[in-house]
């Protein structure tokens, strides 16, 4: 089992910046990639970005490519996120899970234990 701990989020105005951590522990060496959603009140949890350990490719959600960066340090366990350019539709609770699909896939079905998430608002 992996668990997962979030930090950095906080309250930013529109067009600022943050940067989110997510800590792994525990069976790590069993996920193969670790991806960020979020989740607005009311909405779908949806996918925001992930990042294969093998090879270290990334992918994103149409809505914040060019915005946002995953990254990754595979010898802390420890993912990124580094969100520029924020808008107030940014705002969420953001999660960190992790995957042992061998595909891309985007889908939070495909993930697991998700750590509790930490939240970003961004004001007008």
């Amino acid at each position: 089992q992996v668990q997962m701990v979030e930090s950095g989020g906080g309250l930013v105005q529109a067009g600022g910046s943050l940067r989110l951590s997510c800590a792994a522990s525990g069976r790590t060496f069993s996920s193969r990639a670790m991806g960020w959603f979020r989740q607005a009140p009311g909405k779908e949890r949806e996918f925001v970005a992930a990042i294969r350990w093998s090879g270290g490719s990334t992918y994103y959600a149409d809505s914040v490519k060019g915005r946002f960066t995953i990254s990754g340090d595979n010898a802390k366990n420890t993912v990124y996120l580094q969100m520029n350019s924020l808008k107030p539709e940014d705002t969420a609770v953001y999660y960190c899970a992790a995957t042992r699909v061998v595909g891309i896939t985007t889908a939070a079905a495909d993930f697991g234990s998700w750590g509790q998430g930490t939240q970003v608002t961004v004001s007008s």
